[in-house]
């Protein structure tokens, strides 16, 4: 059999008894990360690890309750422009007289009297989108309607009132554009 390290280092007289006694002895253990900063523990770590878990989950769950509170938002601003429509739209008209609009890229059309078409180009009447179909309000509720939602108001002359007095003003008001004119 072969001897221990131990046993050859005292045979050949290369250290004591005595060291070799201090050898053997558990050593007092040091803290050998002198100038590093200490290792979290494991329950530590999975401490973190919950708390960053459970910070993610907040911020989802935060996210969340915006959007359904949005949508419930928006659900009643509907709900509001869907009743001011209904309660103060104008009558529907049988009339072959009909008034065009644009609607985004499209050419609508309303049966209006010539009345109705004389509001409507002096801006006491407008033209709302509500569920699909197309209503002509007056002027004030159309406004109302704006502020709850825009793109629902889809016609609304203020631009004659503001056309006939700046044309009062108008240096240029007794010389013609000609018809040949191309801008």
């Amino acid at each position: 059999m072969s001897m221990s390290l131990r046993d050859q280092l005292l045979q050949a007289g290369l250290i004591s008894k005595k060291q070799a006694q201090a050898a053997t002895r558990p050593q007092p253990k040091k803290n050998q990360q002198q100038g590093k900063p200490a290792e979290p523990s494991l329950a530590e770590a999975a401490r973190l690890a919950a708390e960053a878990t459970r910070a993610e989950k907040l911020a989802q769950d935060q996210a969340r309750n915006r959007q359904q509170q949005e949508k419930a938002e928006q659900k009643a601003r509907r709900a509001q422009v869907k009743q001011l429509v209904e309660q103060n739209r104008v009558a529907k008209v049988d009339s072959e007289d009909s008034y065009n609009f644009v609607d985004g890229a499209n050419v609508r059309r309303l049966a209006v009297t010539a009345e109705l078409r004389k509001q409507l180009i002096n801006g006491q009447l407008g033209i709302v989108r509500c569920d699909g179909r197309y209503e002509m309000v007056p002027a004030a509720i159309v406004e109302r309607i704006r502020e709850r939602d825009a793109r629902s108001v889809i016609l609304l002359n203020t631009a004659a009132s503001t056309a006939s007095a700046a044309a009062e003003d108008d240096p240029y008001k007794d010389f013609p554009i000609p018809d040949d004119l191309t801008w």
